[in-house]
């Protein structure tokens, strides 16, 4: 251990991190900020009186499945109140996830790639990385809470509620990278490691909506059992309770403290986790690139499919009751219909909430196709490609995970969806069928976004990351067009806008159709520019 605490080096480390994440990290807390500040711009567009804002808490309370999702409503009366109701749970939970994932990427994968043991040769103590990671992300969890205060402030929110909601963001990122710093020093990859740390994050939402769901009249104590429940209950805009920053304060230390100690116990590149030996032989479904392909993806579609499951059921079971909630307020109604289509609320809400999965598919498909920029860049496409595999036999491996994967994707889904609306509505097969055709649909579209990608990586693959920014563009006229009322002009940048509005529309041929053609065309010039570009 080179310095007398072993954290020499960490300053280096620190500038080194903050400069890899420059773009990534901005991005992530800007897309937060605007998310959290619209919301709170069209619920105070929509609700516009105390007594609508009372109202809609009192059909809030009554409604199980919403109370799951998004938790009580502690204020009602403002505006504030009812933004903290309507984004802390999630966005506490997104700033946990960039918590964990900075973290995971600053120390086991550094380890899992030798960069780490390159640094480490020199002036680097042993506890730097982890030091420079927990740091990195700390500070842009707190930069989240920074930009998000003062953005409602700046809308003429309480400065005290606004405070504390980003505070509630900033103290589930700090745990949560705190918590991704032990599962690095676990994990002998960086996928176990970050499938360990978000099944802790995925397991706290759980047992937080379990314990709303129940409400006062069942085990409302299951809250108390997660992070995300607790800063739930940091109430923001509601009589804050200040001391819950203590409570995860105090959980992030001890898990700090506990990645400290592991980190100086085990060897590097290894983790506490024995890994599991493989078998002498490669099996007879790794050979050639498409076995390679599969043995690498399949973990990340498996994990895709099982929250499609899970997000459909849930979203197809609040269907009716949102549907109900939303007829209630005609400003609410005309923008779900701007969204979902013309037809009823109910059929409306679905349409919508397929072209929410659809576009997070495209996160997906993209995720999907720049694995390949990955093996590229990792160096572990070179002794694939000096072998008999050529270039295009090698990326189709992958694209097939990106073109059928995303099937597989929405028609899971879809058919969770209709499972989900199918127990209210009587009719579990019928629905589970009809939506999950219906959210075939959306693929064109999610097509495209992986052609998109495609396209950046075989042509100028040193900023392929901005099909990311692109997707985010999407998706953000997807969800916030129709709220700012966007010219169509600008809705019609999104490929999602142009799909038909299912169930309830009728389904034409065309804008499909062109679609696809589109994704086609685009992921062949991709396709030819790697063939004649140099790779590394």
């Amino acid at each position: 251990m080179t310095g007398r605490h072993g954290l020499t080096g960490t300053g280096a480390l620190l500038h080194l991190a903050v400069r890899r994440d420059r773009v990534m990290v901005p991005a992530w807390v800007l897309v937060m900020t605007l998310v959290v500040t619209t919301s709170a711009a069209s619920i105070g567009s929509y609700y516009d009186t105390v007594a609508s804002r009372l109202e809609l808490a009192a059909s809030i309370d009554t409604n199980t499945s919403l109370r799951a999702l998004y938790g009580p409503v502690h204020e009602a009366s403002t505006i504030g109140g009812l933004t903290a109701w309507r984004m802390l749970t999630f966005g506490a939970a997104l700033t946990g996830l960039m918590g964990l994932l900075l973290v995971v990427r600053h120390t086991r994968d550094e380890e899992e790639t030798g960069r780490l043991e390159l640094v480490g040769s020199g002036a680097v103590g042993r506890r730097a990385p982890l030091t420079a990671a927990l740091l990195t992300a700390f500070g842009a969890s707190l930069a989240v809470a920074l930009f998000l205060a003062l953005g409602l402030a700046v809308q003429g929110e309480e400065v005290a509620g606004s405070l504390a909601l980003g505070l509630s963001f900033a103290a589930a990122g700090c745990l949560f990278a705190t918590v991704g710093a032990v599962a690095a020093q676990l994990a002998t990859t960086g996928r176990e490691a970050r499938g360990i740390a978000s099944t802790v994050l995925g397991a706290s939402f759980l047992l937080r909506a379990a314990g709303d769901a129940a409400g006062e009249k069942g085990p409302g104590w299951l809250v108390w059992l997660s992070p995300l429940g607790w800063v739930e209950n940091l109430r923001p805009f509601a009589d804050e309770r200040w001391w819950v920053l203590a409570l995860t304060g105090a959980a992030a230390a001890a898990l700090a403290g506990t990645a400290y100690a592991l980190v100086a116990r085990r060897d590097l590149d290894a983790g506490m986790l024995p890994a599991r030996p493989g078998p002498a032989r490669a099996g007879a479904g790794l050979s050639g690139p498409f076995g390679l392909a599969r043995r690498l993806q399949r973990g990340t579609l498996a994990g895709w499919t099982a929250a499609y499951a899970v997000a459909g059921l849930v979203l197809g079971a609040t269907a009716e009751g949102a549907a109900d909630l939303v007829e209630e307020n005609p400003k609410v109604a005309d923008v779900v219909r701007e969204m979902g289509g013309p037809q009823s609320l109910t059929d409306a809400f679905l349409a919508a909430m397929l072209g929410l999965l659809g576009m997070v598919a495209g996160a997906y498909a993209v995720q999907a196709v720049l694995r390949l920029h990955g093996e590229e860049t990792g160096g572990r496409a070179d002794p694939v490609l000096a072998g008999a595999v050529g270039r295009l036999r090698w990326a189709a491996g992958h694209l097939v995970f990106a073109a059928f994967g995303t099937v597989v994707l929405m028609l899971v889904g879809g058919a969770a969806m209709g499972a989900g609306h199918g127990v209210v509505a009587g009719d579990i097969t019928g629905r589970a069928v009809s939506t999950a055709g219906s959210a075939l649909v959306q693929l064109p579209a999610v097509w495209l976004v992986g052609g998109i990608a495609l396209m950046l990586f075989g042509l100028w693959p040193r900023i392929s990351a901005v099909g990311w920014g692109l997707l985010t563009a999407f998706v953000v006229i997807g969800l916030y067009g129709p709220v700012l009322h966007l010219d169509q002009w600008a809705m019609d940048l999104s490929p999602f806008t142009h799909l038909p509005k299912v169930p309830g529309e009728e389904v034409t041929a065309v804008p499909l159709a062109a679609l696809t053609a589109l994704g086609t065309v685009l992921g062949a010039a991709g396709l030819t520019g790697l063939r004649r570009r140099d790779l590394g």
